[in-house]
């Protein structure tokens, strides 16, 4: 089942232009998602992690301005608000997060209860407003481009500073095209939010290929994200910076996430 969801990077002050610990259950319930988990792939060489973190770290899958061959992401904890009137999506985008908070290591991620306190902003639109919240958000000619470059079903962006430090993100979820679509939209649009925001065909395990559809937080992407925030790892550092100190992040990044997934040695 092919979704399209889209990160767009913007220019600096415009548009930055998508224990055990168990799958959120609301997640775990849907037949789509649970056939796939069991048919996840959950070994890989370091090459497979290094090659996948490169390409979806670096670059944009769509940008109108600004450099995008650094790190970027949160160096301040994240707090995510649901602006939607649906109770039962709000809940599962909690358990979202909640989930990507438990695998990722070195990320403080929560719910936060008003809007003014968090830096995450989801907007969750009916299907036949999405176009008109795109244009509401990013203007009527941006989002003409936006739909003919991407013709997305969710979206989302962040805004960055100089030194390539995100500090808001925004993302648009429907809310009215099934349970397997909202999951997998919240998955891939909450993480790109977060950094790793280039989308690649050329990587099968992640869900950053247009591709690829998921519906949970798979373990090759819980490689990516633990390596983003590792605290060796910081906005602003070019690839071969990255490269220098990838080995020995990988290795303390492989012992967590065969820990939380209870993966063999």
């Amino acid at each position: 089942m092919n979704r399209p969801s889209h990160f767009l990077t913007f220019a600096l002050a415009a548009i930055a232009f998508g224990s055990m610990v168990s799958p959120p259950p609301a997640s775990a319930e849907i037949p789509a998602i649970a056939s796939r988990q069991r048919a996840e792939k959950k070994s890989f060489t370091d090459g497979e992690i290094i090659d996948g973190f490169l390409k979806t770290a670096f670059g944009a899958e769509y940008h109108l301005a600004g450099r995008v061959d650094r790190i970027r992401k949160y160096a301040m904890p994240v707090r995510v608000f649901a602006d939607g009137n649906r109770r039962d999506r709000k809940a599962q985008l909690a358990k979202v997060v909640a989930d990507i908070g438990q695998k990722v290591a070195h990320l403080d991620i929560a719910m936060a209860e008003k809007r003014v306190a968090a830096n995450v902003l989801v907007q969750m639109v009916h299907d036949r407003d999405l176009d008109r919240t795109i244009a509401k958000s990013y203007g009527r000619e941006r989002a003409k481009e936006i739909k003919t470059s991407l013709d997305p079903q969710c979206l989302s962006g962040f805004r960055k500073n100089d030194n390539y430090e995100i500090e808001h993100s925004d993302v648009i979820l429907t809310v009215d095209n099934g349970d397997f679509i909202f999951f997998d939209c919240a998955y891939e649009e909450l993480l790109q939010s977060l950094g790793p925001i280039n989308d690649t065909s050329s990587v099968p395990w992640t869900m950053f290929n247009d591709e690829v559809s998921m519906g949970f937080f798979d373990v090759f992407d819980q490689y990516i994200l633990n390596i983003l925030y590792d605290p060796r790892i910081t906005a602003g550092m070019n690839v071969e910076e990255v490269k220098a100190v990838l080995p020995a992040v990988l290795a303390d990044v492989r012992v967590w996430v065969r820990k939380v997934n209870h993966l063999a040695e």
